[in-house]
């Protein structure tokens, strides 16, 4: 190859350090192997994802537990069911095609909804960037003159300031300015979308009826607070219920191990009748024709506890245990646990008693129940305590299912403790995972440095393919695999911190993760992948052209971020379809584990949710990234819109037809996305001013103001966006309840009271006349109040820009679910609905399979003295194996309990 000094960002003029002689110095760093990368990587994995693809067509129809069980699981109620897709391996998509977004908002949860609602955003804004970024920036770039080769070409680094055309970065900086501008008011735009459709939501009956949107929980409230009285006295006749959080450690300490006990004894009492019916099996194996002799004797059930089983097993054969591991005295384990149960029970119901009357010693935590929602919200948004942190964080819309009791009785000088050793900690995580991350970084240009550390050399020696691998997918890989790792950690830290809600961790964690993946696969990733490129130079005593090597690596190494998102985008949006790993576990595991009717179906019945802290933050990063490197790296985006649009659609399919929402944030999530999403327009403009700054010959002086002044532009926007929005994101205005009430239809009314529910209307008639059964909307739902039909390219051009008109709050309205029954509570859950679940665990009803010989029936007669015991709606099949029907029970077994919604 040629010799000859490096152009770009480089005087013409010679220099004195013998890098800058050396011609393996300039001809490495013109060179690209990011073709061979962009190959090596994009053949595999398209390979994978196709292979992924297609697993998925042919186990979709054959296994609809794991790719269809919204559709069917008597677990959900019918109205949170999905129509079944047309089976096939392609007329489904169509099918699936038609469902709108807002079918997951109605059926599903705000979270799921809005996760697709930032994919879709995300791909416009990356999709956008392609048709108006590309036809500019490629030519500029590709005839720029700056030596470079394949891929590179296109890039930022192409530009040669030196030539006369030094003058085309005025052609990025203008691009930077439109570009940039129309993702603030994309945020913007979503971020009225998103108050709106939320307000919609929480005041719609049916959220505001619940008891969760009436109740607010009080933190560090003073131990003279901690009062019912004198809470009622502060809150006069607004105030419905009052629940003192109290400890509860000893009561805790009894239930669980009341639980445990009654779970051995329901796994003894199955291994016991299951043995009974392998015997009776094997005599019918052996041809004994006496067997039904003695199946049928014996029919009284008031004998002697286990007479039935001893015609079948001996007393060595019944079940047992060890009291302690290995040395402990071995006892009976049915004939132990009775008895342990039934001492615990009395002991449990006194204690109980104890904290329902306000005996047990109270904590720092006050749940208030308000009569009506606004009631709720003005206790939320007031100042509660004359004294600073007192009555206070307060919460708002929580479930009992959520809270995190023990973090309840934490003084606010102990979570102010903890939640600066938690962000402590998290900064120190972040600071040493820098080492593996760099390491990754570094493996990406692992051939420049080749060129210069001489234990490197033999690395010049692997074939182009295979080097193209070592450099594009595995860093890719790597970087995938060392990121999951962390979000278990960082949920850990959130409830340390001391937050008293697991949506509060999952948006602690949420945060989080997400500047810790914009420091390790942004930051420390470019940066080191960069860095590596200018080793040679420092290793030859050119340590002052650093910052101008490092500037112009910093295009080159987008080549990374190009296999990042083909990995993410091909092999695992499609492996978030195939879930082949759960589908491996459910039956494999299910076989081995599974051994009481319990087990089997808590794993059957049970769907696999999302957690939005871990796939929000994984999402705003490739957005985030393809913004930054917008300007000087274009050809990403086109691999971030095809990516993007993959996850779009994987998640999609899943949250209709797969998934479940455990955690609800009420879509705070999607706030802190859209907040984030800036983050990449920071980037994008902070390297420009970088990239610019460091031009020599003058040429990025223009370009370097105009980008400071983007950057003075973007902070003041920001910092006024955020004072208007940020108390919409938490509270609801007090204006909306009157013209919610305007806007609420007789009709409406009457649906909600006068009909049992989307699921009881089915028994009789699908669904009422005029209602589309993908929006949740009847034709009668159009009211005046709709803004004009946007027709025509001009028409969507006006809808775009007027989300106050087209996404207003009486539009919004129209998209919430509506078809529930009407929400009401017996009087025991209103009176233990935010008590500690310990004061209400109730004595576990336990679930055996039935036997022909009677040993079940009579095992449940003598243990339903001390916990309740069924048979019912499970058996053996022909095999000897534990079986039970979902037909037969509907998919709703004596163990199965209905839904609270709090």
């Amino acid at each position: 190859m040629a010799a000859g000094p490096v152009q770009w960002f480089y005087p013409r003029q010679s220099v004195t350090t013998d890098a800058d002689s050396d011609e393996n110095v300039g001809s490495t760093r013109n060179q690209s192997a990011s073709a061979s990368q962009l190959v090596s990587t994009l053949v595999p994995t398209l390979l994978i994802a196709v292979a992924f693809f297609a697993l998925f067509l042919i186990l979709r129809t054959r296994f609809p537990r794991q790719y269809a069980p919204r559709t069917y699981l008597g677990a959900l109620r019918k109205q949170e069911r999905t129509p079944a897709l047309p089976k096939g391996f392609v007329g489904w998509l169509k099918a699936l095609n038609q469902i709108p977004d807002t079918y997951v908002l109605q059926h599903n949860s705000l979270d799921a909804f809005f996760l697709l609602r930032y994919l879709k955003i995300s791909v416009i804004i990356t999709f956008v960037g392609c048709l108006f970024i590309w036809p500019i920036l490629f030519p500029i770039n590709a005839t720029g003159a700056g030596g470079r080769q394949q891929l590179d070409l296109l890039t930022f680094g192409n530009v040669d300031p030196y030539s006369n055309d030094g003058y085309r970065y005025y052609a990025h900086a203008l691009v930077a300015w439109i570009y940039i501008g129309f993702i603030f008011f994309m945020v913007t735009r979503e971020m009225i979308f998103y108050i709106n459709l939320r307000q919609a939501y929480l005041l719609s009956p049916l959220y505001a009826e619940r008891m969760s949107s009436r109740t607010v929980l009080f933190q560090s409230v003073p131990s003279q607070y901690a009062d019912e009285a004198r809470i009622r006295k502060m809150f006069g006749e607004q105030l419905k219920n009052v629940w003192v959080a109290s400890s509860t450690k000893e009561l805790e300490e009894m239930v669980e191990k009341r639980t445990k006990t009654a779970m051995k004894l329901e796994a003894a009492e199955t291994k016991l009748v299951k043995l009974c019916n392998q015997a009776r099996l094997k005599q019918l194996k052996r041809g004994n024709e006496d067997i039904e002799a003695l199946r049928n004797t014996d029919a009284e059930l008031g004998g002697e506890s286990g007479s039935l089983a001893a015609r079948w097993i001996s007393p060595k054969q019944r079940p047992t245990h060890r009291l302690k591991p290995l040395v402990g005295q071995k006892v009976d384990t049915i004939n132990w646990a009775r008895e342990e149960i039934a001492k615990l029970n009395p002991l449990i119901e006194k204690q109980q008693d104890i904290y329902r009357a306000g005996g047990a010693e109270h904590l720092n935590g006050v749940f208030v129940e308000f009569y009506r929602q606004s009631d709720a919200q003005a206790a939320y948004q007031m100042v509660a305590h004359h004294q600073p942190l007192h009555m206070s964080p307060r919460i708002v819309g929580l479930q009992p299912e959520e809270v995190i009791w023990k973090n309840l009785g934490i003084t606010w000088k102990t979570r102010t403790i903890r939640n600066i050793l938690s962000i402590a900690i998290c900064v120190v995580t972040i600071i040493f995972w820098s080492i593996p991350v760099a390491v990754v970084g570094s493996i990406s240009n692992i051939n420049f440095l080749a060129t210069r550390v001489p234990f490197l050399s033999w690395i010049l020696d692997i074939p182009s393919v295979i080097l193209g691998v070592i450099t594009g997918l595995l860093p890719a890989v790597a970087l995938a695999i060392l990121m999951s790792l962390l979000p278990p950690f960082l949920r850990f830290l959130g409830k340390f911190s001391g937050k008293a809600t697991l949506s509060l961790v999952e948006l602690r964690c949420h945060e989080s993760y997400f500047w810790f993946q914009v420091v390790q696969v942004f930051l420390v990733t470019t940066m080191t992948s960069a860095a590596s490129s200018a080793v040679p130079q420092v290793l030859n005593g050119g340590i002052n052209q650093v910052p101008t090597l490092l500037a112009q690596s910093l295009p080159a190494s987008s080549n990374f971020y190009i296999s990042y998102f083909i990995l993410q985008g091909l092999t695992f949006a499609s492996g978030a379809l195939l879930q082949i790993v759960g589908l491996v576990l459910f039956h494999l595991l299910g076989k081995i584990l599974d051994t009481t009717p319990r087990k089997m179906y808590n794993r059957w019945s049970q769907l696999s949710s999302l957690g939005w802290g871990t796939i929000f933050p994984v999402l705003e990063l490739l957005t985030v990234i393809s913004i930054a490197y917008s300007a000087i790296a274009p050809l990403m985006m086109g691999f971030a819109t095809i990516g993007l649009f993959l996850f779009y659609f994987a998640y999609r399919y899943n949250l209709l037809f797969v998934n479940s929402s455990m955690i609800d944030t009420k879509g705070l999530v999607y706030a802190k996305a859209l907040k984030h999403t800036l983050v990449g327009c920071y980037l994008s403009v902070i390297c420009l001013i970088g990239l610019f700054g460091v031009a020599a010959g003058g040429k990025g002086k223009g370009p370097l103001i105009m980008m400071i002044a983007l950057l003075v532009f973007m902070i003041l926007y920001h910092v006024s966006l955020n004072a208007a929005i940020d108390p919409l994101l938490y509270y609801l205005p007090r204006s909306l309840e009157t013209e919610e009430e305007s806007l609420l239809r007789p009709e409406y009314t009457t649906s909600m009271g006068g009909r049992s529910g989307h699921g009881a209307a089915e028994e009789t008639a699908p669904y009422e006349k005029g209602y589309n059964v993908w929006t949740g909307v009847t034709a009668k739902d159009t009211t005046s109040s709709n803004p004009p039909p946007a027709t025509g390219f001009l028409g969507m051009i006006h809808k775009w820009l007027r989300p106050d008109i087209y996404a207003s709050y009486s539009v919004m309205r129209q998209l919430v679910p509506r078809d529930f029954a009407q929400i009401s509570y017996s009087s025991e859950i209103e009176r233990d609905a935010y008590q500690h679940p310990a004061v209400t665990n109730a004595v576990p009803l336990l679930w055996i399979p039935r036997d022909i010989m009677g040993v079940s029936k009579q095992e449940c007669a003598h243990t339903n003295k001390v916990t309740p015991v069924t048979d019912d709606g499970a058996t053996f099949n022909d095999k000897g194996r534990v079986v039970w029907s979902e037909e037969e029970t509907g998919g709703r077994p004596p163990i199965w309990e209905d839904k609270i919604y709090y």
